[in-house]
């Protein structure tokens, strides 16, 4: 998503940046967008009637009183967005009935197995019971893929090593997964030209008869995302769709704005290589990161799902700050998921301004430090006053890191507890202000 973000993000900039909105302004405009969404490889027709409408709106539309001409340039064109990739409507993650049966489809090379298990994690958090079925009989590792994922996340499996019979494994691994709620069934790679496969895909369809169908699409494909889905609509009808890879590629927006067209829905869409990096798409909150207005409704519900945990802030705000809380805090931030990723839901465009090189360095630390506080006895942790060289340079070698880095991360932590200890005196000074009053 960060490559999407970085080329609408300078738009914004520009619209922002004017102190008038005049026709020139706009025709510029008009062309930034044109380039953008082309860049993006959203289909020649989509982006002229994306422009074309979003600038008449501005022409034609007077902002609402107390509204700056250019923050309702940019409402306009968030709305326009949101429509491309097909409207306002969330996705529907409810399982309607027990089992609810999945079936991935896809072409090779799309990460539609990793899909399954990623879309497995995402329900197993919120108490879905999950079996996967690997089908795939052409590509020999696929087996060995979905088993391995399904141990690593904790989901029952059904494969035969050895089978040759796609539509029979289907039909058994239903037979031996009932207790689940949820059942994804992962098929082989297809190619739309492959006939043969792709009747398969209807034979597997009709003797197990899935409740949903997802279709599986890497976003470097762009627009080329639409011949696909329809391709595969010719045999199966196809319920929903997963879009891989966003993180990588700004043709992320034309895989997104193709599918759109076809009339078929984006369920959801994947932000990472991390098992547990996917989530729901949402064209009114992408739209709005892709901006550069950020998302802080899923930021503040990420951070709410780890404060949930741990009890960092009561302890900061009690004043007991010692490595064991700034032990917890650097979980926390970890638990969050890559720096990159949290920066996408903050507004404004500071993502785009932090480059990948500081970024990477950030995470890197956290991760150092991590394993430095690892290194470390209870003992330690809870009293730092106690380290000296001799315990340094054993908590460096037990974290396969340097002495310098250990001393450094505790003049980290100093700075911090310090900080807090500042903010604590200010917020009770203000308060007895307030009683005062």
């Amino acid at each position: 998503m960060r490559p999407l973000v970085e080329v609408f993000s300078k738009i914004v900039e520009k619209i922002k940046g004017v102190d008038y909105i005049d026709e020139q302004t706009l025709s510029e405009i008009s062309r930034e967008l044109q380039r953008s969404l082309l860049k993006a490889d959203v289909p020649l027709d989509l982006v002229k009637s994306f422009s074309e409408s979003a600038i008449k709106r501005i022409r034609e539309e007077r902002p609402p009183p107390g509204i700056p001409l250019k923050d309702f340039l940019v409402y306009v064109i968030y709305q326009e967005l949101v429509k491309l990739l097909g409207g306002e409507a969330e996705p529907d993650l409810r399982l309607p009935k027990r089992p609810y049966v999945v079936m991935l489809l896809g072409v090779e090379g799309s990460g539609k197995t990793t899909t399954a298990a990623k879309i497995a994690l995402f329900y197993m958090k919120r108490g879905t019971r999950v079996g996967l079925i690997e089908t795939d009989t052409i590509r020999p590792a696929a087996y060995d893929q979905l088993k391995q994922l399904s141990e690593k996340i904790g989901a029952q499996f059904y494969g035969e090593r050895e089978g040759k019979d796609a539509v029979e494994i289907a039909r058994r691994g239903l037979e031996r997964l009932k207790g689940a709620d949820l059942i994804i069934i992962d098929t082989a790679g297809r190619h739309r030209n492959e006939e043969a496969l792709l009747r398969e895909v209807k034979a597997i369809y009709e003797a197990v008869k899935p409740d949903e169908v997802v279709l599986v699409v890497d976003a470097t494909v762009g627009r080329q995302a639409a011949a696909q889905a329809e391709a595969f609509m010719k045999y199966v009808p196809i319920h929903s769709v997963a879009i891989t890879k966003m993180d990588s590629t700004a043709r992320g927006g034309g895989a997104l704005a193709a599918i759109a067209k076809t009339g078929a829905r984006v369920k959801f869409i994947g932000v990472g290589e991390g098992i547990d990096e996917i989530e729901p798409f949402s064209p009114r909150k992408f739209a709005a990161r892709v901006l550069g207005m950020g998302d802080l409704e899923a930021l503040v519900e990420r951070i709410k799902a780890v404060l949930e945990e741990e009890e960092v802030l009561e302890e900061m705000e009690s004043g007991r700050m010692d490595l064991l809380t700034f032990k917890k805090q650097i979980d926390a931030l970890l638990k969050l998921g890559p720096l990159s990723k949290v920066l996408e839901l903050l507004p404004g465009t500071l993502a785009s301004k932090i480059n990948e090189e500081q970024i990477e360095l950030s995470q890197k630390n956290l991760k150092k430090w991590r394993a430095i506080l690892s290194s470390m006895t209870v003992e330690e942790l809870k009293d730092p006053s106690i380290l000296n060289a001799s315990r340094i340079r054993r908590i460096a070698l037990g974290a396969g890191v340097t002495p310098k880095d250990v001393k450094d991360m505790l003049r980290v932590y100093e700075s911090m507890r310090k900080m807090t200890k500042m903010l604590r005196r200010q917020y009770r000074l203000g308060a007895r202000n307030m009683r005062i009053q």
